[in-house]
């Protein structure tokens, strides 16, 4: 890839940091299928997305709405926090294409 087309790709990825898109990679198996998730980092380099989000707390206050006592015993809600999501990086190299919201 020439340095000028990575440089075209980067700087319109850049615009979209915060956005939804889907990148497309020139790798095959499950990744050539693409990734879809929020653009939260861009460089020369790679480029960052969030595509899966940690699930909250059940709980803001912490275990304060929670009854004590062992788990069978404790009430609906009082399950831990159980998912941390994940994060999808991507060199920028190996970008086919990438697919953005057509309303901006």
């Amino acid at each position: 890839m020439s340095k000028l087309y990575s440089g075209d790709i980067v700087a319109g990825l850049r615009c979209l940091i915060g956005q939804t898109v889907s990148i497309y990679t020139t790798s095959g198996g499950c990744s050539g299928s693409g990734f879809t998730g929020v653009l939260v980092y861009v460089d020369d380099c790679v480029v960052k997305l969030i595509t899966r989000i940690g699930t909250p707390p059940s709980c803001s206050l912490g275990t304060a709405c929670c009854p004590p006592g062992p788990a069978p015993y404790r009430g609906y809600g009082c399950e831990p926090f159980v998912g941390l999501g994940s994060v999808t990086i991507i060199p920028v190299d190996r970008i086919a294409a990438f697919v953005q919201n057509a309303i901006g």
